[in-house]
């Protein structure tokens, strides 16, 4: 009977990797289609990947945007035919116990070089929805100190305006 039992329980174990990896790789394309509507300047395909209540965070310390702001930003790159052309080259995946909810995050290349974006992903209507993304440049530790030497007046001004 034990034998039966861990016979039942190896399969199960192994039936449940096969379904993560199977989850895994549409989240993956999921992803991928979302940075190439981007590319294509797609905006509807672009925007419908994110839920109504979604939040984007972009480079710049004042781009914490929802939905609504975020299209109104976009819109005119969009316009133009061409938005931002970013590419996963490193991407983690994670899910919680019912598969419903991903976080994940990103290496992307983009025309800022490497960036790094996360996000929360929610299964709505059997469709993966961007529910939360941050986008962030990297910057190598060795040259830390001219970058925060070229932004420190703006973002100065930032801080003060913030304390007020």
């Amino acid at each position: 009977m034990k034998k039966i039992y861990l016979l039942f329980l190896f399969v199960a174990s192994a039936l449940s990797a096969q379904n993560l990896e199977s989850e895994k790789k549409k989240v993956t394309q999921f992803l991928d289609q979302w940075h190439a509507a981007a590319a294509a300047a797609n905006f509807e395909t672009y925007f419908g990947a994110m839920a109504e209540e979604s939040i984007f965070i972009g480079t710049d310390a004042t781009e914490n945007w929802n939905k609504k702001q975020f299209q109104a930003f976009a819109k005119p790159y969009f316009d133009k035919g061409r938005a931002w052309n970013f590419k996963a080259i490193e991407r983690n995946i994670y899910f919680n116990e019912n598969t419903k909810l991903v976080w994940f995050d990103e290496l992307l290349s983009t025309q800022m070089k490497i960036c790094r974006g996360s996000g929360v992903l929610v299964l709505e209507n059997g469709q993966w929805k961007i529910k939360h993304y941050v986008l962030s440049m990297t910057i190598p530790n060795d040259t830390t100190d001219e970058v925060v030497k070229i932004k420190a007046p703006i973002e100065d001004a930032l801080l003060e305006k913030k304390k007020q």
